[in-house]
């Protein structure tokens, strides 16, 4: 390490040139029909039994391992934090994480409730101005009721509207309502069908439904 750095670049430097010219000579061997040394030769380790660390085929030895910006490559990259299960990721939600216990703390619902007045003033006031300006120019109109039910709209409707004795209204039926006789009908029809799944066999299904396609039904 007292060499200096730029003594140490080129030693380690020399070093390299002579292992490069080495594996051409075992490259040669080989062709030549000899052994191949570059596979079956022994690894090159330094002073402490370790391989020689390398990278993309040049090697430092001794102390070009501790040259500034070499060390840094042969550090070992930190372990990434273990990711946390499913488990412990749920016990971190609760109400709270859903913004259940937001008005909670005394703060927001007082600012919501200042909002929501002040939001339905200008809405009143801009209703008024508009009311005002509508008397102006003469077109002041009475107001609609939103809850009548107009003939035409029932009549269209198919709806039926049933008055009581003093002529007041009831209510207005939109759908056809079935009777009381039609529905008994309806439940006996699917009671024997119900017994008929049930205990005839498929071959008496099968007459049964070829009479009924005979006599139209």
């Amino acid at each position: 390490a007292g060499l200096g750095e730029i003594r140490i670049r080129d030693l380690n430097d020399e070093i390299n040139k002579l292992l490069r010219e080495k594996g051409h000579w075992e490259y040669r061997i080989k062709e030549l029909g000899g052994p191949d040394y570059a596979r079956i030769g022994p690894k090159m380790l330094d002073h402490e039994g370790k391989e020689v660390p390398g990278n993309r085929g040049y090697k430092y030895f001794g102390a070009a391992k501790d040259l500034p910006g070499v060390r840094e490559l042969f550090e070992k990259e930190p372990l990434p934090p273990p990711r946390k299960t499913r488990a412990e990721l749920m016990k971190d939600i609760d109400a709270e994480y859903y913004g259940y216990r937001d008005e909670d703390d005394g703060i927001l619902e007082p600012l919501e409730q200042e909002h929501e007045k002040k939001v339905i003033a200008e809405a009143v006031e801009k209703w008024k101005m508009e009311r005002e300006a509508r008397l102006a120019r003469g077109e002041e109109e009475e107001e609609e009721n939103i809850y009548a039910v107009h003939e035409e709209e029932s009549d269209e409707e198919g709806g039926k509207e049933r008055e009581g004795e003093d002529g007041q209204q009831k209510f207005i039926a939109h759908v056809p309502v079935p009777t009381q006789q039609e529905i008994e009908e309806a439940l006996v029809r699917r009671k024997k069908m119900e017994l008929l799944q049930k205990y005839a066999s498929e071959t008496l299904l099968a007459q049964s439904e070829e009479a009924k396609t005979l006599l139209g039904l």
